[in-house]
């Protein structure tokens, strides 16, 4: 009977020693040779890098693009600006050209009677009439407003008080 449960022990015990030999040789096989797992992070970690590349890639050519624009719009501020600068100097001239020609009408006003001078201004346009008003030397003014239509010369006053 002794050999009889002694040969069943072993029937129950030689499957269980065998299980046990084989995860022992299976850790050992994984301690000489490292599960795939490195190399597989080694691929992950490559296709971020790959991805970080394209991505930086893609962001130089942004950078590139957004450079190219603002040279043009640097250039077509730098025209504009150019442009600005002819404007003004030519209302400038303009102006000082329109300001020529008032000092000349009123240095031949200046040379009429009053009352003659008066008749004339009020034949011109109302703006005009200030115009001259405002450009002339106070001497002659009152010289004139006398004979100049009220209405103007009120308009004028006001506009004068008034800064215009």
């Amino acid at each position: 009977m002794k050999k009889l449960i002694g040969a069943l022990v072993l029937l129950v015990a030689l499957p269980l020693l065998w299980n046990e030999r084989q995860v022992f040789i299976a850790q050992a096989a994984e301690v000489k040779n490292p599960p795939r797992n490195i190399s597989s992070e080694s691929a992950a970690l490559e296709a971020k890098r790959q991805q970080l590349a394209q991505k930086e890639a893609a962001l130089a050519a942004k950078e590139a693009a957004l450079n190219q624009l603002s040279a043009k719009l640097d250039a077509r501020v730098a025209e504009l600006d150019a442009a600005k600068k002819g404007i003004e100097e030519s209302l400038t001239a303009k102006k000082k050209q329109d300001d020529d020609r008032y000092k000349k009408m009123i240095k031949i006003y200046k040379g009429l009677k009053p009352e003659e001078a008066g008749n004339l201004l009020n034949k011109l346009d109302e703006k005009m009439v200030i115009q001259m008003l405002n450009q002339m030397d106070q001497k002659t003014a009152v010289k004139l407003i006398p004979f100049i239509n009220q209405p103007r010369v009120l308009e004028w006053t006001r506009l004068n008080l008034a800064g215009k």
